[in-house]
């Protein structure tokens, strides 16, 4: 891996912000973003990022190959469920390892925003279509956690809230949010977009980097209560990103030669949800600690992504 595009991402504004907002805990800094403030960033955020994939989508032919690429997203949100659920089972129990399987088989949609940044900087174009792609593996992941805790559990109480949890992760609102946006950036016309580009394209790196700022410290007070669980959540919350990350970028290349394509796909697969798998988790399986997986994917595999799995993903994707 080039040193050089390491260093980089690791003087990337918005990750030097994350890093600030950790610090403040470390500090005890009365720093924090206002609650209502951080939830309109992150709408707005979701926003942009459809409505430019829906702007790109706009001049794209969606061809056979763009159809398997969204089978190959969701076979890999159906598939990492599986693996995780069978090496967590035993070190976290069935609920746990539910909850584990549905947040490292959904996506990060703040990671692959982050993603994009990373492209922009490097002037790569992305193609509309991943926006679509993304929003459409957020949810198997989720259907399948469930299923899998529903099969190895005795409990058979949990069948309504399940029915629930699904009906959340179809109509959640970040994959809602994010697909309308796609599909009005779609039908828009180039002039009546132009209108509000300032909105979708200028501010878009400020707001990333107050949005990461505001992460930052909600990771710093949320990531010892992992300790509880030994080493075992910090070792899973590395090492299960980085094989995810590094296998799609690598198999990937089967299916596309697009660099842009291979390395979202990368982080699509490394990623793991911290916002639509905690609100359906929370309705589905109750037993599930929060205090184990949001740290874990919060605290853990988002910075890991971010700052080694990035440049490493693209790396493999540019020389493999």
């Amino acid at each position: 891996m080039e040193i050089q595009l390491l260093l980089e991402n690791l003087t990337n504004p918005a990750l030097l912000f994350f890093v600030l907002g950790m610090f403040s805990v470390y500090v005890k800094s009365d720093l924090e973003i206002p609650r209502n403030s951080s939830k309109f960033i992150s709408l707005y955020l979701l926003f942009s990022i459809g409505f430019k994939g829906g702007q790109a989508l706009s001049h794209e032919e969606v061809s056979a190959d763009v159809l398997w690429l969204i089978l190959f997203g969701l076979l890999i949100s159906t598939t990492i469920p599986l693996y995780v659920f069978l090496i967590s089972k035993k070190r976290f129990g069935t609920f746990n390892a539910g909850a584990l399987a549905a947040a490292y088989g959904s996506v990060s949609a703040v990671t692959f925003v982050t993603a994009v940044s990373f492209l922009e900087v490097k002037q790569i174009p992305f193609h509309g279509y991943m926006v679509a792609i993304m929003a459409l593996m957020e949810s198997p992941s989720i259907i399948v956690g469930l299923l899998l805790v529903s099969l190895c559990s005795e409990a058979s109480d949990h069948r309504m809230s399940h029915k629930k949890a699904i009906h959340h992760a179809l109509t959640n609102g970040s994959v809602l949010l994010i697909l309308g946006s796609l599909f009005i950036g779609y039908l828009v016309t180039d002039k009546e977009a132009e209108g509000i580009k300032p909105f979708t394209n200028d501010l878009f790196k400020g707001f990333l980097a107050i949005f990461l700022l505001d992460l930052g410290i909600m990771t710093g007070k949320k990531l010892l209560s992992l300790f509880r669980y030994g080493w075992s959540p910090l070792v899973l919350a590395i090492i299960i990103p980085l094989v995810n990350g590094c296998t799609i970028a690598i198999l990937s290349g089967y299916l596309t030669d697009d660099i842009s394509n291979r390395f979202l796909f990368a982080i699509l697969a490394a990623g793991a949800s911290y916002i639509a798998v905690p609100a359906a988790v929370k309705i589905a399986l109750p037993e599930a600690n929060p205090g184990l997986f949001i740290p874990m994917a919060l605290g853990i595999t988002f910075p890991v992504n971010i700052t080694i799995g990035m440049p490493l993903y693209f790396y493999l994707v540019e020389n493999f």
